[in-house]
């Protein structure tokens, strides 16, 4: 027998035996269908039924909804890109200006779940109303989107628990106690505050969401009022389109004192893609550049171009070449819901897009409901485990739903 030189038969056996081929790289949009097929990626706050009003008038209640990109950045919904970013839920934001009178939000809330309502009947195939967790999950498996409905404040009550109730019968899902402006009974976090949190009142109507089954939303309240919320709610609450605070220092946003709170509330926080509630970068320019605004056209007395439109918007223009806006990517919004996790735990974040409520102040690479998998993907590159996806998808929300669910005492 020829003994053969040790480095001579290693060199022999490296030829003979076939190279391990360079690893592949990783399947993430493999993983984010195996995900997605098991779990529904629920978003807690899309703004479109409001757009469609705004934009359509009349026609909302008749125009086809299959695929509205023809007109770019007019709407970041539609069935086409619905079904391409995999949507298995969807909460349907019924807002309505606060800065209307109180009736008047009541009539317009009743036309905007009416809306709701009207579109899942048009394309029975594509959308199915529900209420429940189990109802998001039979939606899901016969291969249709569970549509949800949120009232988007609390002055849509018009300080009635009879109303509250009745949004309630008709499938309203949550309320979110403020919009953008303080009213009778709870602080807004972007409005002067009045009340220090919630009044009893407010109290009250935790109470009755509890009973109702309702989630409770924190969502553009005040710091006050969303630990008011905490204390008093018998349900984990929600923050149906909120970031973190340490990453944006927003006061839209979650601090980390709350989610402390929120964990052991047992809620959730569905991180928003707003950029000013995304980037502190962004959210200081938008500051910055609606003061210029101000300075160049301030009603009535004030403002270098006052009663001079052309030279102010060219003037502003100006000041926008010389100050571009900070850019945005998919990946802050990642930073968020990593830092939620993080001091909360994956079991107390989701996703709350915001999208038809924002225009164009979206990051890059999440532009419209088409982009969900995008995301995921991404974490999935930072080391988030399939099971963990999965939770911030829409398992963390179902287990929110089922725990109101089982405190609530509806008559």
């Amino acid at each position: 027998m020829i003994r053969l030189p040790a480095l001579v038969l290693l060199s022999t056996l490296a030829v003979a035996t076939p190279a391990v081929a360079a690893s592949s790289p990783p399947d993430y949009a493999g993983r984010v269908e195996k995900v997605l097929r098991a779990t529904p990626l629920i978003d807690g706050h899309n703004d479109w039924p409001e757009a469609l009003r705004e934009n359509e008038g009349d026609k909302r209640w008749t125009l086809d909804l299959t695929d509205l990109s023809a007109t770019p950045g007019r709407y970041n919904t539609d069935i086409v890109r619905l079904r391409k970013g995999r949507v298995g839920g969807q909460f349907w934001s019924v807002w309505v200006s606060p800065d209307l009178p109180g009736d008047e939000q009541v009539i317009q809330t009743l036309e905007q779940i009416d809306l709701v309502r009207a579109i899942v009947a048009r394309y029975p195939q594509t959308f199915a109303l529900a209420r429940t967790a189990a109802d998001v999950r039979r939606a899901h498996a016969s291969g249709r989107i569970a549509s949800m409905i949120g009232v988007e404040g609390g002055g849509q009550i018009d300080g009635n628990l009879s109303i509250l109730r009745t949004y309630a019968a008709l499938g309203a899902g949550y309320l979110t106690l403020t919009h953008s402006r303080t009213i009778d009974w709870a602080d807004s976090a972007t409005d002067n505050p009045k009340h220090g949190g919630l009044t009893d009142f407010g109290k009250q109507v935790v109470r009755e969401l509890n009973r109702l089954g309702m989630l409770v939303d924190l969502a553009h309240v005040s710091e006050g009022v969303m630990r008011d919320a905490i204390a008093v709610s018998s349900s984990p609450v929600i923050f149906s389109h909120s970031s973190a605070r340490a990453v944006d220092d927003h006061p839209r946003n979650v601090s980390d004192e709350v989610l402390r709170l929120l964990k052991a509330n047992g809620g959730v926080v569905m991180v928003n893609y707003a950029s000013p509630y995304v980037s502190d970068a962004y959210r200081r320019w938008a500051a910055d550049s609606s003061a210029e605004k101000t300075r160049l056209n301030a009603p009535p007395f004030g403002g270098l171009d006052i009663g001079q439109p052309e030279k102010a918007a060219a003037d502003y223009a100006q000041w926008l070449k010389a100050h571009p806006a900070p850019r945005v990517t998919l990946g802050e919004v990642a930073d968020h819901i990593e830092h939620i996790s993080k001091v909360a735990g994956v079991d107390h974040v989701g996703i709350g897009s915001d999208f038809d409520g924002v225009g164009n102040q979206l990051p890059e690479g999440l532009s419209d409901v088409s982009t969900y998998p995008a995301l995921l993907v991404e974490l999935m590159r930072r080391g988030w485990s399939d099971e963990d996806v999965a939770k911030l998808a829409g398992g963390n929300l179902l287990r929110v739903m089922e725990a109101a669910e089982r405190a609530s005492k509806p008559s």
